[in-house]
């Protein structure tokens, strides 16, 4: 007999768990337990030094395996009285160990705060008795402000911001830009360590368009030698920036660039304008379109990822949840296909699209958009 069959309710059932998973990874990362699961580790040392109950710290470790962020040696046949030992998942230790510099637990708790206190928000919203979260810049998309002073910025670009950057973003930015014809074969054999001398002089001129902290930046040039130009933000964001450069040892090839795109010069002749979750927040799409336009050289390429709306249920589920607070906000979240309409429309040619799932929280859409040379 095949008792496999699923009721209909089950997914609703579901979303009762994940409010458990939620909670349980929150509070592993307040207490800094991935820091103490380095090497294999029983129940009782954790209960420990953590002051928790040694049968519910048992349990807790439990759990976190049955989520995949632990792995578990369970004790050899007849050892009496010996416990199971559990260490961080060896794909997760880079992002959940403090001492890592793709950790990302302080982005991660973030995320967690920020969509549950939207969760407890939305019969207010529904009613007319609340406001949707302010209004972030494109780096933070979603939940609210870190604060709404400059130093709240600078914070959320040193800390969430930047730890997404670098435990994904960057990462699958390099890899999007890697597969454009146009950058292909710089990309495929320059590297940090490439001889200065074999550089073209003229470089392959950059501009990261609400690049926040600027390991996006940081990443394309250290792959390639010849990449030099821009990171633009909001000011306080991108001072964040501006160290950041400074430490990788790239301040003759980057800079900072402080505005507001929809007032502030964002300079001209790129050859490559790369921005990722900005358009949601410009006031006026087509025109912000129209300004990257001009802001390339002939020939030039616009690399943006950005989620869009999917016609099909389930492919909407990953996105929708996750974007609905700026849609509450009345940002712009473009039904797929949209953007590629509206970069037709600011005179942007050649356009390829296609999904990603290497970015954080949800899939975006990759689109690439050229200039036509003259």
């Amino acid at each position: 007999m095949n008792f496999e069959q699923h009721h209909p309710l089950q997914p609703y059932w579901n979303l009762a768990v994940a409010g458990v998973h939620a909670e349980a990874l929150d509070v592993a990362l307040e207490a800094g337990l991935f820091d103490l699961l380095q090497e294999r580790t029983d129940s009782l040392k954790i209960a420990s030094v953590l002051d928790w109950q040694p049968r519910q710290t048992e349990l807790m470790l439990e759990l976190l395996w049955s989520m995949g962020l632990l792995e578990r040696q369970s004790p050899l046949p007849g050892a009496v009285g010996a416990l199971p030992m559990y260490r961080v998942a060896a794909a997760l230790t880079a992002y959940l160990q403090r001492a890592s510099h793709q950790y990302c637990g302080d982005a991660l708790a973030y995320r967690l705060h920020s969509l549950r206190h939207f969760g407890t928000q939305l019969p207010g919203l529904l009613r007319g008795r609340a406001q949707a979260p302010a209004a972030q810049p494109a780096t933070v998309a979603a939940g609210h402000l870190p604060s709404a002073s400059g130093a709240g910025w600078a914070d959320a670009a040193r800390r969430q911001i930047g730890q997404e950057q670098r435990a994904a973003t960057a990462a699958a930015a390099l890899s999007i830009v890697r597969g454009i014809p146009e950058f292909a074969r710089l990309f495929a054999t320059r590297s940090a360590t490439a001889d200065s001398s074999t550089r073209d002089p003229a470089g392959l001129r950059l501009l990261d368009l609400g690049g926040g902290p600027g390991w996006i930046a940081i990443e394309l040039a250290r792959a390639c030698a010849q990449v030099q130009g821009a990171v633009f933000d909001w000011p306080e964001t991108v001072a964040v920036a501006h160290e950041n450069i400074a430490q990788a040892g790239l301040a003759t090839r980057l800079h900072a660039l402080p505005g507001d795109l929809a007032a502030d010069d964002i300079g001209t002749g790129y050859d490559l304008i790369w921005c990722s979750s900005v358009l949601h927040f410009v006031g006026d799409m087509p025109q912000a379109l129209l300004r990257m336009h001009a802001a390339l050289a002939d020939g030039g390429v616009l690399a943006c990822a950005q989620a869009e709306v999917p016609e099909d249920a389930a492919a909407a589920a990953r996105v929708l949840p996750y974007y609905l607070p700026m849609r509450m906000q009345g940002r712009h979240v473009t039904q797929q296909g949209g953007l590629a309409q509206l970069l037709a429309q600011a005179g942007f040619s050649g356009i390829e699209q296609s999904s990603c799932h290497a970015f954080p929280m949800a899939p975006v859409q990759v689109l690439i958009a050229r200039k036509a040379a003259r």
